[in-house]
Formats: C-alpha cells, structure tokens, sequence
C-alpha cells in the first residue's frame, strides 16, 4: 500500500469536502523559543506527539519482529511530512510588535516512534532574520483549516533556550468563546462544514515571551 502523509490525506480530503467540522487528528505539542548569541530570537522547536490512530498509521508495516520502528525508517515520512507543511505556514504563527514573523524552511526533522506507540515529529523552524524581542512576542500552534487539533502539553509546554537575562515565558489559555460563535460550532457539526476560517485561532492557545 503506497503510504501516504496525513498532510498529504488532508489534501485528499479537502477536494472532496469545503471544509471539515471537526479535528480528525490530534497532536499535544511543546514548544521550545531558541535565542542566537546576540540575544535575538533564531526560530522555533516544535515537539509534536500525535494520537494512537494516526500513531499506528505511521508505522504501519515498519515494525518488525515486535521491535519498534526507528528513526531511519520513518526519515522518508518525516521529510515528506515537513515539506508539505509549508502550504499551512508550518502550523506555527508568531508576532514581535505586531509584526508577523517569517519562517525558513524546517531542519534538523526526525519522526520516531516512543515505546508507548505514539510518534512524535520534531523539526526547527529557523526564522529568516533574527528577531530581537522588544517587551514580548507571541505565537499560537494551530491548523487553519481546523483538520489538526493542537493542544500544548500540560506538563512543560514552552520552554526558552539561552534567552536574555530577564525573559520569561507564559501561556494564555484560549479565550472562551462568544455565545454566536457556540452557536457556529453546533451549526458546523449538523451541516459538516467549519464554523469560519477564523475559528482554528480562537481555540488556540496564546504563548507569550517577554524580555525587558
């Protein structure tokens, strides 16, 4: 059976249907905010640990004789996997001063599987020019088109790495939603369209960074 990336399937899926209702693979993800020597922000290390169903996919006819699949022989996956994230702005979105950060393209990727059976996917984001952080930045993990579910691990989700003396980091849970967009959430599960091409951001949380 000739494999496929989910984000390849999200393709398939989207030419059949305007837009999905509700996620249909989920991902707990922990960030980590990489600092250069000169105490500019360089980019983003995502950790994404995704669910049992898309887990067991993944490895489907990888494992042998009860081993676990190695990083090697999903190294294939995982390059098609961060190549096609670029259509989605790999999923991660931040802002310095209200300025929209631009990413390069993803390195230092691997796929694995843990020995509880869930994959997880790592890949730095490089910023194309180092950023100095002026009072805060800000950055959300999400799926626009609300396929992906992300929700930041409950233990370590953020971590910063050689920041300037002085930063720290916090979390802002999403922002409970309106009693009109309640009302678009139920709609979309009855018609099987998204409720807006905004929603994916409002149930997303907030990373915040600041620096003095």
């Amino acid at each position: 059976m000739k494999r496929l990336a989910w984000w390849v399937c999200l393709g398939l899926i989207a030419l059949a249907t305007p837009a999905l209702a509700h996620p249909h693979v989920w991902v707990e993800a922990q960030e980590e905010v990489l600092f250069d020597h000169a105490g500019k922000m360089g980019g983003i290390r995502n950790t994404w640990v995704f669910d049992e169903m898309y887990s067991a996919f993944a490895v489907q006819g990888l494992e042998k004789d009860g081993k676990l699949a190695s990083t090697a022989d999903l190294a294939p996956l995982a390059e098609t996997n961060v190549t096609s994230l670029a259509e989605f702005d790999y999923f991660t979105f931040a802002k310095v001063g209200g300025a929209k950060l631009k990413f390069g393209k993803p390195i230092d990727y691997t796929l694995e599987e843990r020995a509880d059976k869930r994959v997880v996917l790592r890949f730095t984001l490089p910023l194309l020019e180092p950023a100095k952080i002026t009072r805060f930045m800000s950055f959300q993990i999400y799926d626009p088109t609300y396929f992906v579910d992300f929700e930041l691990s409950a233990k370590d989700p953020v971590a910063l790495d050689g920041p300037p003396s002085g930063c720290s980091q916090s979390v802002l849970g999403a922002n409970p939603l309106l009693v009109a967009d309640g009302q678009k959430l139920a709609k979309s599960f009855d018609s099987g369209i998204a409720p807006s091409d905004d929603f994916a951001v409002k149930m997303a949380s907030r990373v915040i960074v600041a620096c003095p």
